[in-house]
Formats: structure tokens, sequence, C-alpha cells
């Protein structure tokens, strides 16, 4: 059974930073494609940034391409997200996923998820 763990969110101030942190256990993720999302209040969960985790290829929703970068570390089967230019329209809850889906950008194709972590960006 594969388990996620978010860490790294909090409160910053617009243009600031935070680097996200997703560990995983249960199984390495040499086969999986590992996703970031956020939903804020009344919103829709929504695609934010994914990486093919041998291959490394990423993708980025337009909202964060430029400011946010996704990335792994073998060693610790950790993916990061670091966002920088924070704006308060990034206020969320963030979500770390893997999948075995060629698919990315679905929400409904992720296998795991983890419990979230909140990202809330103050004006």
């Amino acid at each position: 059974q594969v388990q996620l763990v978010e860490s790294g969110g909090g409160l910053v101030q617009a243009g600031g930073s935070l680097r996200l942190s997703c560990a995983g256990s249960g199984r390495t993720f040499s086969r999986y494609t590992m996703g970031w999302f956020r939903q804020a209040p009344g919103r829709e969960r929504e695609f934010v940034a994914a990486i093919r985790w041998t291959a490394g290829s990423t993708y980025y929703a337009d909202s964060v391409k430029g400011r946010f970068t996704i990335s792994r570390e073998y060693a610790k089967n950790t993916v990061y997200l670091q966002m920088n230019s924070l704006k308060p329209e990034d206020t969320a809850v963030y979500y770390c996923a893997a999948t075995f889906s060629g698919n990315y950008y679905n929400t409904e194709l992720y296998d795991y998820w983890g419990q979230g972590t909140q990202v809330t960006v103050s004006s």
C-alpha cells in the first residue's frame, strides 16, 4: 500500500516562496507519474504540476508555469514543489498524488493521494 505524506505548507506573503514535500512509502515510484493538485474553498480540485518519476519529464498548469518547479529525489522517494512569486490566488490545500496512467492531468486517474497541506498567501 502506497502512502503519501505532504509537508511544507504555511502562511506566506505575496511574492514569497514555499517548498512542499511529498514523501512516499510502500513502494518505489519508478513506474508512476507524480502530481501536485490544489483545491481552494468552493472550487474543484485542479492540476498544478506533474513529473514522470523515471524520465523526469515535467508538466505544469499555465497558471503556475515559470513560478513553480516540480522535482523528485530518488534516494528519499520524495517529490517537491518549489513555489516562487506566490500570489493570493495560489491559496489552497495542496495534494500530492501518484498514477500509473499516462494522463497526468486527470484527477480521476490518480490511484493514491496524500492528506493535503494548506498554503495561504496573504496580500
